[in-house]
């Protein structure tokens, strides 16, 4: 049954509108628009509570968190020992303004811890092109990120709730759980990661984004509102929002881990397009032909130049390096007439 609203303290105590007001979470401002229009009497009532919100948030904005639970306290205390007195009329009832204020105040309090954990100064994690690096998150956790790959979060998030992470490129994740099970979350561009002590890998780099659990449990909340669980082993690939849904070789996936990389019947294309991203060069390949050559192995990432080699050298390949970073790769038993001239000039990153 739906809940009811006749009196701003009503509106105030609601748990969708304090949702709504201090989160700014978009499914409670959904759920009162449609409680608004079904009832156009709530308006002026949700606009009134609204202002209240607003006078108290400008009024204890910025302050330190001990200092707002004390003056919390102070009011409190007042409001419980205060003795009868009597009230001047005004437009509305005094001590139901005060009950209101008092509400609101709590919830001010409440909030603002969430709004300074939001609004404080984010830290990140950052590797430049052909980079491997590992770390420890403030929580204990650990992540060990790829080449080219970023990671942000909220410097006082291992005191909250849910520890929030957002990635871009690819990364392994060890979670260390904590006493009050806190979630831990990867936001990736396609879906969410949730867990409270795991180990997995996420990749979200150009257009494609996965997941590999190689310990624990994660829940993936997709953008369409779709869960999917998963179990050690198991590898969830999202393309336009439809889940491939496999198991894979856990040593594949995480070869870079080990500065290698993993081909199994890839494209040379797809192939190049990563070793773009990990190095920061731009590869071109002779033709459409030499793009669907499929490649297999398992080759050293650590130097590139090194790596350029073993692909013309174990897959009968044409590399020619330029001085403006530029990779050009041709099939080396072409008879067209033309071999391009190998160069010994190294490719800085």
């Amino acid at each position: 049954m739906e809940q009811s609203f006749s009196t701003v303290e009503d509106i105030i105590a609601d748990e969708d509108f304090q949702a709504w007001y201090l989160a700014g979470n978009e499914t409670a401002r959904q759920s009162w628009e449609t409680r608004i229009a079904a009832d156009p009497a709530l308006r002026p009532l949700v606009q009134e509570a609204s202002q209240y919100m607003d006078a108290l948030v400008i009024k204890e904005q910025g302050l330190p968190i001990q200092q707002i639970n004390a003056a919390e306290q102070r009011l409190m205390d007042r409001l419980s020992t205060a003795p009868a007195a009597p009230v001047v009329p005004m437009k509305r009832n005094t001590s139901r303004w005060w009950w209101a204020a008092a509400a609101a105040i709590v919830l001010v309090t409440a909030g603002l811890y969430v709004f300074n954990s939001r609004l404080a100064k984010p830290s990140s994690m950052q590797t430049a092109y052909g980079e491997i690096r590992k770390q420890q998150l403030p929580d204990g956790s650990t992540v060990m990120l790829n080449a080219n790959s970023e990671i942000s979060y909220h410097n006082g998030f291992e005191k909250g709730s849910s520890r929030e992470v957002w990635l871009k490129g690819e990364a392994f994740f060890h979670v260390a759980k904590t006493p009050s099970k806190a979630r831990f979350i990867v936001h990736t561009d396609r879906f969410d990661v949730v867990v409270t002590g795991t180990q997995f890998n996420v990749m979200n780099r150009a257009g494609k984004t996965n997941v590999m659990l190689t310990e624990g449990s994660v829940t993936l909340q997709l953008r369409n509102g779709q869960e999917i669980k998963m179990k050690p082993g198991d590898f969830v690939d999202i393309n336009d929002q439809q889940p491939d849904i496999k198991t894979a070789k856990e040593e594949n996936i995480l070869a870079w881990k080990e500065k290698k990389l993993y081909f199994e019947k890839t494209p040379l294309r797809t192939a190049a397009h990563q070793i773009e991203e990990l190095y920061g060069v731009k590869i071109t390949l002779a033709d459409d032909e030499i793009g669907d050559r499929l490649i297999t192995g398992i080759m050293m990432n650590d130097n590139l130049d090194v790596l350029l080699k073993a692909l013309e050298t174990a897959f009968e390949l044409q590399v020619e390096v330029r001085e403006n970073k530029e990779i050009i790769i041709s099939d080396s038993l072409s008879d067209k007439g033309h071999t391009p001239a190998r160069t010994s000039k190294k490719v800085t990153n």
